[in-house]
């Protein structure tokens, strides 16, 4: 009796929790920075209180890379594979007024996922995929129920993105926030779809491309209050994070913080040419560069009673594997799908490392495997020994870790280019 009776109310207190395991998905996207600019990589250019704030509260993830430039970066985190699969492999030229859009009809995506999961959608800032102008659904077609992003063509020019932005919100142009600095106007934006989600009691996955700190350097708002009338680098990533905790505190305030995992990711390395100095030396590559300046990023997830507190993981993640980690996180089935992305949704938690053995990522005509230690780039057949990431040197293939390294990864990048769809 006692059995049966424990059974029944076992069974009762798992069904609302069950039900509240599909978590909140929050995603904050930095736009050119790398992992060296932040506090807690032991980056020493300016101070990041919040991120490294973010990082004391949850993981660490100290081994994440990505394509050097945001079109291929930015496609392998929607549609969960490499660049050498998706194709992008340069910077698509909205920018410049092309017609050019990516057929999100044939490359499924997270957001679509997702919300076909019940999910309620957004996206934010940079939406270099295609011109609005001329597809005004495209973030719908994405997978996104709404949408505040920078049209970065209109009416024959490319417009701005900080001051007298212009943002689409929902297929209309906002007229009403020409005096307000960009990003500000997003992050009113995520912290509003957060509340219609915790009004509407349905998960979201948000998607928030910050645009912070990328060109043009541009006095922000705290700039502006201190009379200060020119930008710099280090003011833009300080405003980037101070709006990163704006929103986590936002979060915790909606009382939704242990069910929400909070992702910060930087889309590629930092657009500097002047070295980045560090706790470890100066990084010196930059973004564009297919190296270890160029491609690492940072990688924080935060999620109270999920994700362990101070953890510092060595896991290597490659953009493509938020695609499957996010449906891993919400139970949502991707078994139909031939995605790259390998789920690190177990590391997260403190527990199985990632099975990954290698990242890739690509820029113009070349490509390039990691595995941690050394570096295959398929132009010029070359490997690199970055078993010292801040000093990087040609292999000594005399050397019979990097005669491992150099048979495993160029046979493995010729498997990738003849797997090209």
């Amino acid at each position: 009796m006692r059995l049966w009776l424990f059974s029944i109310l076992f069974g009762l207190m798992c069904t609302p929790l069950q039900a509240a395991e599909q978590p909140n998905i929050l995603l904050l996207f930095a736009d050119d920075l790398g992992y060296e600019m932040l506090g807690c990589y032991g980056g020493k250019s300016v101070p990041t209180p919040e991120l490294d704030r973010l990082a004391e509260q949850g993981t660490r993830f100290e081994r994440c890379y990505t394509s050097p430039v945001c079109t291929p970066s930015r496609m392998s985190v929607y549609t969960g594979t490499y660049a050498l699969h998706h194709g992008y492999t340069t910077v698509l030229p909205i920018h410049l007024g092309s017609k050019q859009s990516v057929d999100f009809q044939k490359l499924p995506t997270v957001a679509q996922r997702l919300r076909s999961a019940g999910y309620l959608t957004s996206v934010t800032g940079k939406w270099q995929l295609a011109a609005l102008e001329f597809h005004p659904e495209h973030c719908r077609v994405a997978g996104f129920d709404s949408w505040c992003v920078w049209q970065i063509w209109r009416g024959g020019a490319k417009t701005t993105r900080y001051w007298n932005p212009c943002l689409n919100h929902d297929g209309k142009v906002r007229d009403d926030i020409a005096d307000r600095y960009g990003p500000d106007v997003l992050a009113d934006y995520v912290i509003d779809q957060m509340k219609l989600a915790v009004a509407e009691k349905k998960p979201f996955y948000i998607h928030h491309n910050m645009m912070l700190p990328h060109w043009p350097i541009l006095p922000t708002a705290d700039d502006r209050l201190a009379g200060r009338e020119e930008g710099s680098l280090n003011q833009m990533v300080a405003y980037l994070d101070k709006l990163v905790g704006r929103i986590v505190r936002e979060v915790d305030q909606l009382g939704i913080a242990g069910q929400t995992y909070i992702v910060f990711m930087g889309d590629n390395g930092t657009d500097s040419k002047p070295p980045r100095e560090t706790t470890q030396g100066l990084v010196t590559g930059k973004k564009t560069d297919l190296n270890n300046g160029g491609m690492h990023v940072p990688l924080l997830v935060r999620c109270p009673g999920q994700v362990p507190v101070g953890a510092v993981r060595e896991d290597l993640v490659d953009a493509a594997d938020l695609f499957p980690t996010f449906c891993e996180l919400a139970d949502v089935s991707i078994s139909d799908l031939k995605l790259d992305g390998v789920s690190f949704a177990s590391a997260m938690h403190g527990k199985e490392a990632s099975p990954r053995q290698w990242i890739t990522a690509s820029y113009g005509n070349d490509a390039i495997l990691f595995d941690g230690q050394f570096r295959w780039h398929r132009k010029g057949q070359k490997l690199i020994d970055c078993r010292d990431l801040l000093h990087e040197v040609p292999a000594d293939l005399t050397d019979p870790p990097a005669q491992a390294a150099h048979h495993k990864l160029s046979k493995a990048m010729q498997q990738l280019t003849e797997s090209k769809p």
